[in-house]
């Protein structure tokens, strides 16, 4: 089943371009609050595609995030992220002015604008992403936040307070050509 998620993201950018590739990109979220326990949890099976146009598609498993609680984790994927019924989560887009980036070891911030698609919801979104060139690809980082109510992501009241208003999210990715 992920092999079909990796073909559909791979061939959602275009057939003649090159393309740097990684399974085992990182994507980390945390919604902690103050005061209460910490919520947080890691992907390491993130699929990150980036072509020579600078497309970029990003797709993380839902059920794939590891959490040190396991209850914890059983709450995230049956009473908010419902991952049954919303296996991924992908994002789909460009870097703007790919074309100026310098591709002998440097480490340049470009803009990402695309959607992000999760929990059935797709979204626009624009973040910041740095790229750092490497010999035999690149290294990709991005951090941003998001809302879960702009996906359609119920909060229970009575856990309301122990959750964050914005989710901070970070993906890392080291892609070969």
């Amino acid at each position: 089943m992920k092999n079909i998620f990796i073909l559909l993201l791979l061939s959602s950018l275009s057939l003649h371009a090159q393309k740097k590739v990684t399974k085992t990109g990182s994507t980390h979220f945390e919604a902690s609050v103050p005061s209460f326990e910490p919520i947080q949890a890691t992907n390491n099976s993130t699929t990150v595609v980036l072509d020579d146009q600078g497309n970029l598609a990003a797709l993380v498993l839902i059920k794939g995030f590891r959490f040190p609680i396991a209850l914890m984790q059983e709450h995230f994927n049956e009473n908010y992220m419902e991952s049954d019924d919303y296996p991924k989560a992908t994002l789909r887009g460009a870097l703007l002015n790919y074309e100026n980036y310098l591709k002998d070891g440097s480490r340049q911030t470009l803009r990402f604008k695309g959607t992000l698609e999760m929990h059935g919801v797709i979204n626009n979104i624009e973040i910041p992403v740095e790229l750092v060139s490497t010999q035999k690809g690149c290294k990709l980082h991005a951090d941003f936040k998001i809302n879960p109510s702009d996906y359609k992501i119920d909060i229970p009241s009575v856990v309301r307070k122990k959750i964050a208003d914005q989710i901070k999210v970070a993906v890392d990715a080291t892609m070969l050509e």
